[in-house]
């Protein structure tokens, strides 16, 4: 799987970063949490998604400036060996939602 970076939320390169596959997926990178499917981001990390879209994910608000998101426990050799995950770090990959704002006009079709 190859990734294209969209930005992150360190000056070092690690830490939380949001990726695009060339599966049509996000890939988030993240702090682990006890549950391998699940990782933590800051909010400001969202900011790098691409115009129009989502993370095609539940996220649920810590209530300390991050999010949990669960997706699917990135696997792929290639993949990883682009992100390069520190051992406190995990990436999981997450379906791109389509945004919808409820202030937005209908579309016609």
């Amino acid at each position: 799987m190859r990734l294209e970076w969209l930005g992150g939320d360190s000056t070092d390169g690690q830490s939380p970063t949001l990726y695009r596959s060339d599966r049509e997926t996000y890939v988030v990178q993240g702090w682990s949490t006890e549950r391998p499917d699940t990782i933590e981001i800051p909010h400001r990390l969202i900011r790098h998604l691409q115009p129009g879209t989502c993370l095609g994910a539940l996220l649920h608000d810590t209530g300390h400036g991050t999010f949990t998101v669960t997706g699917k426990t990135v696997t792929d050799a290639e993949a990883l060996e682009q992100i390069r995950l520190p051992g406190h770090e995990s990436a999981v990959e997450v379906e791109i939602g389509t945004e919808r704002r409820r202030d937005a006009t209908p579309r016609v079709r």
